[in-house]
């Protein structure tokens, strides 16, 4: 397996552990604060850690880099997904949720052969199968077990626009430094997010504060991996470890809210394990072969 490919699987899947992180402390927040207040916050200090690091050039690199509106698009999406997710979190179990919202790695694979060209032989088909039916198995929902509604719809929602998102990122990715990237994404957001904040603002104490900043710098960090990641794999090969972030998602869950996991929950993750398993030992080997060569 290429070097490369090796950093990309490992620097996405550290980003989807700050992911499922930063999941957490949203839920932890949105008890008592809105949803647009957070990300605006959060934004605010993606930005600020961009403009810390990159200082006023990276701000002219931003505003001339040849994918701000490729990112305008990818960031509405992104933006959508997230109001989709938190809004149908409402109404939804844990189980039927996170049942949903892991059709994106299925709808990513899918997308990467029209939009990027990539070629998805049939061993990271069997991953992405692998990985979904883990998930299902470990959220526990059997099949027929979700009833057609909104709340249901705006899950899949959520998890095709975070695919198109997704994809969209790898095609930026190759065409514009990292931190460029970061710079123009956390921008948008400061922006779609103030044109709404002043009217659903509440007052926030400093912890508040602090534990919404806390969030941005996961973010951040989170972005940075991600976006490298995608610099160095392709998406077919990546998808299959989105479904790692269940595994964090329970963890946290048993040591936050003392969520205890039942046997299924090990049965999914032992699956999801696995499919990360097809997708490195199989690239290893073509990586081994002279046609991989």
């Amino acid at each position: 397996m290429h070097k490369t490919v090796s950093s990309g699987i490992l620097l996405t899947s550290f980003a989807y552990f700050l992911f499922s992180v930063q999941d957490a402390s949203v839920k932890w927040l949105v008890v008592a604060l809105p949803v647009w207040q957070i990300l605006f916050v959060r934004s605010v200090t993606i930005f600020s850690l961009c403009f810390a690091f990159g200082g006023r050039p990276i701000l002219r690199a931003a505003r001339h880099s040849p994918v701000l509106k490729p990112l305008f698009l990818r960031n509405l999406l992104l933006l959508a997904a997230w109001l989709s997710y938190y809004t149908a979190a409402r109404d939804l179990g844990l189980a039927e949720l996170t049942t949903l919202y892991y059709a994106s790695p299925i709808v990513m694979t899918i997308l990467s052969v029209p939009i990027l060209g990539e070629k998805v032989p049939g061993y990271r088909w069997l991953a992405v199968a692998t990985g979904f039916v883990g998930v299902v198995v470990a959220c526990g929902v059997a099949a027929g077990g979700i009833e057609l509604s909104l709340p249901v719809y705006l899950a899949l929602q959520a998890a095709i626009f975070w695919a198109i998102a997704t994809v969209l990122l790898r095609k930026t990715a190759l065409q514009e430094r990292t931190r460029v990237q970061m710079t123009i994404s956390s921008g948008l957001f400061v922006f779609y997010t103030a044109l709404v904040v002043p009217f659903v603002w509440q007052p926030i104490s400093a912890v508040d504060v602090l534990l919404m900043a806390g969030t941005g710098v996961l973010a951040g960090i989170g972005q940075f991996a991600l976006f490298e990641g995608m610099r160095r794999a392709p998406v077919s090969v990546l998808a299959p470890f989105e479904y790692t972030s269940l595994v964090w998602a329970f963890a946290l869950g048993y040591l936050i809210w003392s969520d205890v996991p039942g046997a299924n929950v090990f049965v999914g993750a032992a699956l999801i394990f696995s499919a990360g398993l097809i997708i490195v030992a199989t690239e290893r080997l073509r990586g081994r072969s002279p046609a991989g060569a």
